[in-house]
């Protein structure tokens, strides 16, 4: 991809709990542009004839490198039956992602975007994070959980996360040294990173 792109795209990378997707929206909301999460699967669903259910089941995840995934009929069809599912939605999701870029501007949250859209001049990268006792807090009252199941459940998620992205960028996920800004959504309001963001946005030339 060229480094001119004409349009300017925050993405945003996030640990489980840290609130990256709230950020995301209400940015979107500010700004009066698009953010794509979980929007992305749709679109790829649509892309290559897949249901969003069956595309969420390996969203943000790689494939278990010690079994083939066969277990659903979809994977047994003959376009897909050599390519795991994890693999065909993160290249579609790639090129969708691309696309956007080059389309308008928007927010994008997390499926490496940061990695794929590196080197774009109108791309500013950025990671959320926050202490762990404070993802806790933050998903027990989420999913109305005990301390001990979100504490489990964050740990599951990204370690999903730290994975897939490790696996398809070769880098290290939660290495900020690789992202523009980094924020502590734990020790900094809502409010101060939606003007840091904001102002991130309106900064790009």
């Amino acid at each position: 991809m060229g480094k001119t792109m004409g349009r300017r795209v925050i993405t945003i990378g996030r640990q489980y709990g840290s609130n990256g997707h709230e950020i995301a929206k209400k940015l979107s909301e500010r700004l009066g542009i698009h953010y794509y999460d979980k929007e992305l699967i749709k679109i790829a669903g649509e892309m290559q004839n897949i249901t969003y259910e069956e595309l969420l089941k390996v969203d943000e995840k790689r494939a278990n490198p010690w079994r083939y995934p066969v277990e659903d009929d979809v994977q047994m069809s003959k376009q897909f039956r050599f390519e795991p599912m994890n693999d065909v939605l993160f290249y579609t999701q790639m090129e969708i992602i691309k696309d956007l870029a080059r389309k308008e501007d928007c927010i994008i949250v997390g499926r490496c975007a940061n990695d794929i859209l590196k080197g774009c001049e109108g791309c500013r990268s950025v990671f959320i994070h926050a202490p762990f006792e404070k993802r806790v807090e933050t998903i027990m009252q989420r999913a109305s959980i005990d301390e001990r199941e979100a504490s489990l459940l964050i740990k599951k998620i990204d370690k999903q996360r730290r994975y897939y992205y490790n696996y398809f960028t070769d880098l290290r996920w939660e290495d900020m040294t690789q992202y523009d800004l980094c924020l502590n959504s734990g020790s900094i309001s809502e409010e101060q990173i939606l003007d840091v963001l904001a102002a991130l946005y309106e900064s790009i030339l």
